[in-house]
């Protein structure tokens, strides 16, 4: 190895490492302020002595959230299956709560796109089932970092 690329690996791991630390740090930030988002919410149930179901799938988005982030903390990724749960619960969402103010073509449209990334679930499931991914080893020693 000559020394050109040793000080060119060295600053490479320097600067993964700057940001292996960000983007850690920019997950605890989105974990805590999620956390607030559901207490303030749990706030406004508990203070309109009412509970929705607007508010019940909210809280259920910001739960995906943070089992978002755990599963990041336990396997050092993010499945790719967890945004595609969280946009089906939000167009779900947009489309409970907006039903009377849409128009035919945007309730199927958004009907659609729901049963699109539904799709695109069972097609990431059977490839992951049919298809499974080498294990890497060496990732085991360092969890929170991408290989």
């Amino acid at each position: 190895m000559d020394i050109r690329s040793h000080t060119l690996d060295r600053i490479r791991r320097f600067f993964s490492g700057g940001l292996d630390l960000v983007e850690f740090a920019g997950l605890l930030i989105i974990a805590f302020a999620t956390t607030v988002a559901i207490c303030q919410e749990a706030a406004t149930m508990i203070v309109a002595r009412k509970v929705a179901l607007a508010d019940l799938l909210l809280m259920f988005l910001y739960l995906e959230v943070l089992a978002m982030i755990g599963q990041y903390f336990r396997s050092g990724h993010v499945p790719v299956r967890y945004p595609l749960y969280i946009a089906m619960v939000a167009l779900a969402r947009y489309l409970i709560l907006d039903l009377k103010d849409l128009t035919e073509l945007r309730v199927i449209t958004t009907a659609g796109a729901i049963l699109l990334i539904t799709l695109a679930v069972l097609a990431i499931r059977y490839g992951h089932v049919k298809f499974p991914y080498r294990e890497d080893h060496a990732s085991e020693d360092r969890p929170y970092v991408r290989e």
